[in-house]
């Protein structure tokens, strides 16, 4: 459903514009209609956007995953709830649903993929995962700003229990950017030792400031250096000399490269962020050190209400992780982030709700 600006001042102001909605479409029974709060920009919004990267719905269509919101219409048991929408909706009956790998149902829904995203005030989705919100959340943050768990904090989150981490662990967290600093910040609840490797000394400044237990500006840096210092680190740390967990967070050749070449005895490599490009390695580093190397796509809705708890038990602080701007400077924000100019996940607000 796509139900612009034009259409509804036609109607004119006065009326709720949940009525507008209604008479322009008829919800089906496992639909719910979601008042859009805040919807997260997200690198993957980028990647169809200007990387070429194909939808699985023909355009035209509205990015965008990263939504919270207000249940204005749909069952009775949604209506009136705040909400966040998982950014990957499975169908909950398939074999894949039923022994928990419901983040890759094979008819999962996206929205901003599959059909019109949060880039809007307003969007249709299936009700049955939507994860609610509780009040005591947002007594220190915003609806709006809490739109990013649905991949931001989810998705580092799904990886971290995927990996097997269990206190006083090497936690390896390669880019510390917008998805990645969540996971060096999860890894610290779980009581893992903490090392944030990335280029930039302002994210790393941010870890630091945050808790992290250790950085490393890897800039200009030679792969056996690197190791060197990881070594000195993990050692400093008093963090076991194997077992390292280390996650790929920045999407780059780069990253990916120094991933595979720090994984020693018993590691465990995940790799979250995406890139095109291909990488070299040699797989039998896999064989010798007795290591796993293991993917993730999105986050299980099962998982949602755990990452909303450590919100809202004060474990996990997200505010100076997150800036809103209003929806309509839509075409300068995304020209903007594909600069790297943002330091904080933009969270896209509609102007008229």
């Amino acid at each position: 459903m796509n139900i612009s600006i034009r259409q509804w001042q036609a109607k004119g102001v006065n009326e709720p514009f949940e009525q507008v909605v209604k008479e322009l479409g008829t919800l089906d029974d496992d639909q719910a209609l979601v008042r859009v709060a805040g919807c997260g920009v997200c690198h993957t919004d980028i990647s169809f956007w200007h990387h070429g990267v194909r939808t699985r719905k023909d355009f035209p269509l509205t990015l965008g995953h990263e939504i919270s919101g207000t249940v204005v219409d749909g069952p009775p048991h949604w209506k009136g709830k705040n909400v966040i929408v998982p950014a990957v909706l499975p169908c909950g009956e398939c074999m894949l649903c039923l022994t928990g790998r419901s983040n890759i149902c094979q008819k999962q829904r996206m929205p901003g993929n599959d059909f019109d995203g949060g880039f809007a005030s307003h969007v249709v989705v299936p009700h049955r995962f939507l994860c609610e919100v509780p009040n005591k959340l947002l007594e220190h943050h915003s609806l709006e700003q809490v739109s990013v768990i649905a991949d931001a904090i989810s998705t580092p989150y799904q990886v971290l229990k995927k990996s097997e981490l269990v206190a006083g662990d090497l936690a390896i967290v390669i880019g510390v950017g917008g998805v990645g600093i969540y996971a060096a910040l999860i890894a610290g609840i779980m009581g893992g030792r903490v090392l944030a490797i990335d280029i930039d000394d302002q994210k790393l400044a941010q870890a630091t400031a945050h808790g992290v237990s250790a950085t490393l500006n890897s800039r200009g840096m030679e792969l056996k250096d690197i190791r060197k210092q990881v070594r000195a680190i993990a050692n400093g740390l008093g963090a076991p000399e194997f077992g390292w967990k280390i996650f790929e967070m920045s999407g780059t050749r780069a990253g990916q490269e120094l991933a595979f070449n720090l994984i020693t005895y018993a590691s465990t490599l995940s790799i979250v962020g995406f890139t095109m490009d291909k990488v070299d390695v040699r797989l039998s580093n896999l064989m010798a050190f007795d290591a796993k190397l293991i993917g993730t796509w999105g986050c299980k809705p099962e998982l949602y209400p755990e990452v909303v708890e450590l919100i809202a038990s004060g474990k996990l602080d997200i505010r100076d992780f997150v800036q809103t701007l209003p929806l309509s400077s839509i075409n300068e924000v995304f020209r903007d982030t594909l600069a790297h100019l943002f330091t904080r996940r933009v969270v896209l607000v509609p102007d008229f709700n």
